[in-house]
């Protein structure tokens, strides 16, 4: 039988700390003396083994972390059975969870943590610090997240003060007057827990910011989903995204052509091997449609269906994404405005590429359809799925556009990152003329990151929105973050 190596490395890690930390009474000393026995006979039970000898079965006297007691905390049955177990460090050998074959890459927003992955995958870059069981149980939890500062001096007005949003910038007035905002709206808090079970591991995510409504620091729910095995459930990221293929921006929103949407779905992933898998899910967006009619309401007649198919390796990624939607709306009873129906849907590409050991790595992403505007970080809530004209016929706009982003470590403490991203939105007549029609996005940064548990970043960003009648207008913003993580 071969003795676990974390086993050894852990104990030889606890025996020197407790000896320089704690008081010497007789108690602990008795402790201290267990542990330098229980380090002695492991050593011996190895170096047995491997010259072919046998050696003397070790006593239980190092275990894992009990999952079944009664005895309660204060009690000295309680106290005694916490120093017979003590704590053993998470690791995906002990959660019983693959390790992601994606090179880890350094992410200010770390949103590609909280993504849901094949087999329950550890995300790239974490070593699953902080994770505690709970007495009693077989659940390992951690509490995670992070304080943010962000302030952020524009040359014009934005339109949004929080957050860069390209469809946002206002084509006239205010354009010389420059504006200054400073909050801490990304702070989030992340509750993370992870189990294994007879039917496969079950991780499970609840995960909070401040963006709430009213411009106030209002709690907003990001995650709170589930997937036991290869079965997701629950609210959190579309499964039409590709979390890993975002750059790496200060700037809250993003590449406005990037797929960005927190809904309501139940996913299955299927593992093919050598790295490959197909991800199928159905999922619940609203259709976000303009009307002519007073009475006319867009209708929820069917599921939003994903389908993509993502290969991974230890030089980055490829994903290719389906998505297909069924768009509908209809009038009050007692009115004559009518109603209709069509299909929607869109593809994308993205992927990454180098990266870990703090090498340089590069991201994109390319997209196009129509009726999948609720899906983009640009048009999501302008309601440019599609128009219904004067005859009450639904018409289903296009869209389509793509983003790279390319981060460069000056150091190991020094990176930067370059991002550029366009969306177009079809012309049609039927739309108004201020309505979007295409926005151009670049951002360029430069992060120092002196510990892992706090960055700082300095970001100049440029946004235009051009409209359907051709009127422009952009703006420059300098925004600088701080922050601290909670467990890095």
């Amino acid at each position: 039988m071969r003795i676990p190596a974390h086993t050894l490395c852990l104990a030889a890690v606890l025996l020197p700390g407790a000896v320089a930390a704690q008081t010497r009474d007789a108690s602990q000393d008795a402790e201290i003396q267990r542990l330098r026995q229980t380090v002695d006979m492991l050593t011996a039970r190895i170096q047995a083994l491997e010259s072919g000898q046998t050696a003397p079965a070790p006593a239980p006297a190092v275990a894992a972390p009990a999952t079944t007691g009664t005895s309660s905390p204060g009690s000295a049955a309680g106290t005694a059975s916490v120093n017979a177990a003590p704590l053993v460090a998470a690791s995906p050998v002990a959660l019983n969870v693959p390790r992601s074959p994606l090179p880890a890459h350094d992410t200010f927003d770390e949103d590609d943590q909280a993504t849901a992955r094949v087999d329950n995958e550890v995300p790239p870059g974490d070593d699953l610090d902080g994770f505690f069981v709970i007495p009693g149980t077989g659940t390992w939890l951690r509490l995670g997240g992070y304080a943010k500062l962000d302030a952020m001096f524009d040359s014009g007005d934005a339109g949004d003060s929080d957050q860069f949003i390209t469809s946002e910038i206002p084509v006239d007035g205010g354009r010389d007057s420059t504006r200054f905002n400073m909050h801490a709206r990304q702070t989030r808090l992340t509750i993370e827990g992870r189990r294994d079970t007879g039917a496969g591991q079950l991780r499970f995510l609840i995960q909070n910011d401040f963006f709430g409504s009213g411009g106030s620091y209002g709690y907003r729910l990001r995650h709170a989903w589930g997937q036991l095995g290869n079965t997701y459930v629950g609210f959190g990221w579309s499964a039409f995204m590709d979390l890993d293929s975002g750059p790496d921006t200060l700037d809250f929103a993003g590449p406005p052509a990037s797929p960005s949407a927190r809904l309501a779905s139940i996913r299955q992933y299927f593992p093919l091997g050598g790295g490959n898998q197909i991800i199928l899910a159905a999922e619940h967006r609203a259709p976000e449609l303009r009307f002519n009619g007073a009475t006319q309401r867009s209708r929820t007649a069917a599921p939003n269906l994903v389908l993509a198919a993502r290969h991974e390796a230890g030089w980055g990624s490829l994903q290719a994404s389906g998505l297909l939607r069924y768009l509908a709306y209809d009038s009050a009873q007692d009115s004559n405005e009518g109603s209709d129906s069509a299909m929607a849907g869109g593809l994308a590409l993205t992927g990454t590429w180098g990266g870990g050991d703090n090498g340089d790595y590069l991201v994109f992403g390319a997209l196009g359809g129509q009726g999948i505007a609720a899906f983009l970080g640009d048009l999501g809530g302008l309601n440019l799925d599609g128009v219904v004209d004067h005859q009450g016929d639904l018409q289903v706009l296009q869209q389509y556009g793509g983003w790279v982003g390319y981060t460069h470590h000056w150091s190991q403490r020094w990176r930067s990152t370059l991002t550029y991203s366009r969306l177009y939105l079809e012309r049609d007549p039927l739309l108004d003329a201020d309505a979007f029609r295409r926005s151009d996005y670049a951002a360029a940064n430069i992060v120092w990151q002196p510990a892992p548990s706090w960055s700082w970043g300095a970001e100049l960003l440029y946004g235009k929105l051009q409209e359907q009648s051709g009127d422009s207008g952009d703006v420059f913003r300098l925004q600088t973050a701080l922050k601290y993580d909670f467990v890095k």
